[in-house]
């Protein structure tokens, strides 16, 4: 049986190990912390942004910063219908309503154009999902939310390095989020970041984060409001400080395993991830999407894989397909449900060989 192909993994060196082993042995009493203001403070500067809050998850950073611009109940927050739930299930942990809209057809991203015909009276902010390391169109979503009143905010959990005009992923709207999840870029296992532009925003997710207590507060254990507890741990953040060190590394060598494919699939009568002019790719999951107008069986796919040990990825459902989702709504956005049916991941990770690649290639070729 052929070695198995992992559609992702992490990159560790000798130098997330040293950094993980130095926290597990003196991250302790007044250095607990230390990795995790180290990483706030590297991610920050890698992003241009002046504020980083890591957290346990992208989910609980998503949260919070929606708590943070006192979005509740009776409020709608606008997100694309492809997604993963976790951008959705953050919406309903604060009890507004998310208002799911189709992707562009290009991009795979959330469209405007969808926005702007689904902003009410109740709507408060949108998510902009930047999916598979591929950009939203973030100047016509800001002039929607300069237009309408509303703010902006950057799911970014699969886009670091990616960027817009010159600026980064995650630090465009009002606040980014980010995951550190094992599949992701840059890894410490589980976790996230959270960044902000926004003094106000910071200050009040600091506090949420630490169960309502005030980083200010001269009184030891007291709590001003209910807040939360999704802290990143010192050992998590050691590994974090390490990754984020080798950030343009990881980004270089996801870039390559990208256009690699692309120069063996571009006869194929499929797309994958774009670069529009002005925006910077990074390529997190290489994609393919078969034209429509050609015979193309997703399960197929995943089974010719599967015979040659290699890990399939699908693209991700539409929200609204979940019974849990609007389920009056299922089928509404066509564009979503489209690329769902015609959409697959390829394996993407740092020490992914180019025989590896091949395999992979073979068995795409052999489908369509």
């Amino acid at each position: 049986m052929s070695d198995p192909i992992l559609y992702s993994k992490p990159s560790m060196t000798e130098l997330e190990v040293g950094h993980a082993h130095d926290a597990a042995d003196n991250g302790w009493g007044s250095r607990c912390y230390q990795y995790i203001e180290d990483f706030q403070k590297k991610f920050a500067a890698y992003l241009g942004v002046p504020y980083a809050i890591a957290t346990s998850s992208c989910t609980g950073a998503l949260h919070m910063g929606l708590v943070a611009l006192s979005i509740g109940a009776g409020d709608e927050v606008i997100i694309a219908d492809i997604n993963w739930i976790a951008s959705a299930s953050a919406i309903t942990y604060t009890g507004a309503t998310p208002v799911f809209v189709d992707v562009d057809p290009i991009n795979w991203c959330i469209s405007p154009e969808a926005v702007e015909c689904a902003i009410t009276a109740k709507t408060k902010a949108i998510v902009a999902t930047h999916l598979y390391g591929n950009m939203c169109d973030m100047a016509a979503l800001q002039a929607l939310c300069d237009r309408y009143g509303l703010t902006l905010i950057e799911d970014a959990a699969e886009a670091l390095g990616s960027s817009y005009h010159g600026k980064k992923a995650g630090g465009i709207g009002k606040l980014g989020v980010f995951s550190f999840h094992g599949t992701k870029t840059l890894c410490t296992g589980e976790g996230g970041m959270l960044v902000t532009h926004d003094q106000h925003i910071y200050e009040t997710v600091l506090t949420l984060n630490s169960h309502g207590r005030s980083p200010t507060s001269t009184r030891q254990f007291w709590a001003e409001r209910i807040g939360f507890k999704y802290k990143m741990s010192n050992i998590q953040a050691a590994l974090g400080c390490a990754q984020i060190e080798r950030i343009n590394e990881l980004v270089a060598r996801k870039r390559e395993i990208f256009f690699y494919y692309k120069e063996a699939l571009s006869c194929l009568p499929l797309r994958m991830n774009p670069e529009p002019e002005g925006v910077w790719n990074s390529y997190w999951m290489p994609t393919i999407v078969a034209n429509s107008d050609v015979a193309f069986n997703r399960q197929t796919l995943l089974d010719t894989f599967k015979k040659d040990s290699i890990d399939g990825r699908i693209f991700f459902w539409p929200l609204t397909m979940l019974p849990m989702f609007n389920p009056q709504f299922k089928g509404s956005n066509p564009v979503s449900y489209g690329l769902s049916e015609r959409g697959i991941n390829l394996p993407s990770y740092h020490d992914l060989t180019t025989a590896q690649q091949d395999r992979v290639i073979k068995a795409v070729l052999s489908v369509f």
